[in-house]
């Protein structure tokens, strides 16, 4: 396999992620694989390459140690990648170099796996040089946007820990994110490399003596670090009971800081500040020192704390979530808050027996055995393998067609070719882009999508064609489609903000349409409940009409149905025109104001002609069973359940016997 490893930082330069580049590098090349680096170089014009390492001109950030800005774009130097015919690209950095992996692995058609190294959150003061907490704030947030843009963009995430993992979903990243902890070659730290005499040596040459012990730190010199804390704290050991020497191995741009602090708390003689050294030297400085501090928070794995274990040194270091599994108090290491709290467990340290300082020593070395170079590399390669199938597997997007909130994609790649609808806002969290590669797990999530977008152009055509609530919806989806609760839910919210559907709105609606039916407030409130609109926005909306209106509809409804209600007895016509106003919604009282108004004064004058026509209708009903008086009980009985007057009743069967 041909790879590029693309970083902004790399030899000669010494941190954690030029480490961990290297030691991917040379893992790969003893597997046999092609090992290309892409990275800076502090010139402003100039490219070269050699032995397969092409250097991109920068500008070196004074500030920021070691680190060369560079621009995402390279024309001349796009050639000679495209030259060396890569099969996958691997960025290290996020910025500069990274957009460029970026870049040219979208115009080659390469998968892109990234490994996000470095938590920028917590170099943001870099800056912020009126330290703002509002600038803090806001820089923060650009980083965590920046971040989660840059990766979803990626075909394969890895994190060397899971305190990284976890930082980045919490910035929403979505893919599939690889904890592969950066391996070392433990051989080049075994202390058994590094020959007596060289220790003695080294020791004379930073002019300590031999009756001290050394507490070591390695890494970048750099206000994240939290040096100073370092320092403070030894200034607290008892030289007298505990001599120790101090030496800080690196440089950046603290050093002068240092130097002063140092100065400051009158520690210079025992404190050594021996600069950058190259790579090389460094596992002779871990073999010399008896134990390794660092008080950083911010490292994404602590690569320096697993080369002072590689190296049988106990270390001491700050509690942080990456460092839980990997220190053991009092077993490979300690933890420390404050300078007091380092400078105490330093002398505790020491005090102890020769022989539990040399269990501790070989509990450390244990410590380091799962950070062996080859599972690292072996499980980089897989991630290499997968992306690559993927990226097989990934599809062109040649057409985009935007209708409403649905996006109509038409995908090919050589003999195959794909139609999937997406949703407007998968589509934008997706980044997708006419013309560019979507991966085979972008897709697979594009035709998941696919049933939920369908469904939901299936809810637009049921709301244009009529309003409806939102419990009407969620029985419709509930019913018809093969959503999970979730997805139905999800829908649910996606219609509602779009404004599709809103229960206040209906309810008005609704209660629009049934006032122009003349429909009374209980059975309006009755149909909004059969519908689903919550009480509230029920309350809210009838309490928009007051009782005067309800007055006027129930009067011109009464007026329109009373002339219907024919050949009955007053009392009758009020009894069924008050149960047809009791089904219309009324309340009684608004009935009995109703009732009081309408004027009956037809209904009493032709009281007496409807009572003779059901008079001769109970007596066609009764003649063929009852004869003489029994005939003339059985229609009294009638007439009276009919709700006549009896006086009336008596006229009209005196009228018919007389007939």
């Amino acid at each position: 396999m041909r790879i590029g490893l693309f970083s902004d930082t790399y030899l000669p330069e010494i941190n954690g992620v030029v480490s961990s580049i290297v030691t991917l590098q040379q893992g790969l090349e003893a597997q046999g694989h092609e090992v290309f680096i892409i990275t800076t170089h502090p010139s402003l014009l100039s490219v070269s390459y050699e032995n397969r390492i092409l250097r991109l001109p920068g500008i070196e950030l004074k500030q920021m140690y070691g680190y060369v800005l560079t621009s995402p774009v390279h024309i001349r130097a796009f050639q000679t990648i495209r030259d060396m015919e890569l099969d996958v690209i691997h960025a290290h950095t996020e910025f500069g170099i990274g957009i460029f992996a970026r870049i040219a692995s979208r115009l080659l058609h390469l998968p892109l796996v990234i490994t996000y190294h470095t938590t920028y959150e917590d170099y943001t003061h870099y800056v912020n040089v009126f330290n703002s907490k509002t600038f803090e704030k806001a820089a923060r947030k650009t980083v965590s946007k920046l971040s989660k843009l840059y990766i979803d963009t990626s075909d394969a995430i890895i994190s060397p820990s899971q305190k990284t993992k976890t930082m980045l979903l919490g910035y929403g990243v979505k893919n599939q994110i690889h904890v592969i902890p950066t391996g070392l070659d433990l051989d080049r730290f075994d202390p058994n490399r590094s020959k007596p005499s060289d220790i003695l040596a080294l020791r004379q040459a930073l002019g300590i003596q031999a009756s001290k012990k050394i507490i070591l730190y390695v890494g970048r010199i750099a206000k994240e670090k939290s040096i100073d804390l370092v320092i403070e704290g030894f200034s607290k050991i008892n030289q007298t009971l505990c001599p120790c020497q101090l030496i800080i191995v690196g440089g950046g741009p603290e050093l002068d800081h240092l130097i002063q602090l140092t100065q400051s708390l009158g520690a210079q003689a025992s404190v050594t500040f021996t600069g950058k050294k190259a790579a090389t030297e460094v596992p002779l400085y871990y073999h010399t020192a008896d134990v390794f501090v660092s008080a950083s928070l911010t490292e994404t794995q602590g690569m320096t704390f697993v080369e002072a274990f590689a190296s049988h040194t106990p270390v001491f270091a700050r509690p942080d979530e990456v460092l839980k599994e990997l220190i053991k108090e009092e077993e490979t290491g300690y933890f420390f808050e404050t300078a007091e709290a380092f400078a105490y467990k330093v002398e505790a340290h020491f005090a102890l027996s020769e022989e539990t300082r040399k269990m501790m020593r070989q509990k450390a070395a244990n410590f380091a055995i799962p950070y062996d170079r080859k599972v690292f590399i072996d499980r980089v390669l897989s991630v290499y393998t997968q992306a690559c199938e993927d990226v097989k597997e990934s599809m062109n997007l040649i057409t985009v067609y935007h209708r409403n909130d649905v996006v109509e994609c038409h995908l090919e790649k050589r003999n195959r070719s794909l139609d999937v609808l997406v949703s407007g806002d998968m589509f934008v969290a997706k980044g997708l882009r006419k013309g560019e590669l979507v991966s085979k797990e972008t897709i697979e999530e594009l035709m998941s999508n696919e049933q939920f977008v369908k469904v939901y152009q299936a809810c637009i055509r049921k709301l244009a064609s009529k309003d409806r609530s939102v419990k009407e919806m969620y029985d419709y989806l509930t019913e018809s489609s093969t959503l999970s609760i979730r997805e139905i839910n999800d829908l649910i919210e996606h219609l509602e903000s779009k404004g599709y559907l809103n229960d206040l709105s209906t309810a008005q609606a609704m209660v629009s349409s049934y006032r122009s039916l003349l429909q009374g407030k209980n059975r309006i409130i009755r149909n909004l409940r059969k519908k689903g609109i919550p009480q509230n926005l029920i309350d809210e909306v009838m309490a928009q009409d007051g009782q005067e209106t309800e007055l006027a509809q129930a009067i011109t409804w009464a007026s329109k149905v009373k002339p219907t209600i024919k050949d009955r007895s007053l009392r009758a016509i009020k009894q069924s025109l008050t149960q047809k106003m009791v089904h219309q919604g009324y309340d009684f009282n608004i009935i009995e104001v109703v009732m009081q108004s309408l004027n009956f004064n037809d209904e009493e004058k032709g009281e007496l002609e409807s009572l003779r026509k059901a008079a001769m209708k109970a007596k066609k009903r009764y003649a063929n069973k009852y004869q003489g008086t029994a005939l003339r009980n059985a229609i009294f009985t009638y007439l009276d359940h009919q709700g006549y007057s009896l006086d009336d009743i008596y006229i009209i069967l005196n009228e018919m016997e007389s007939l």
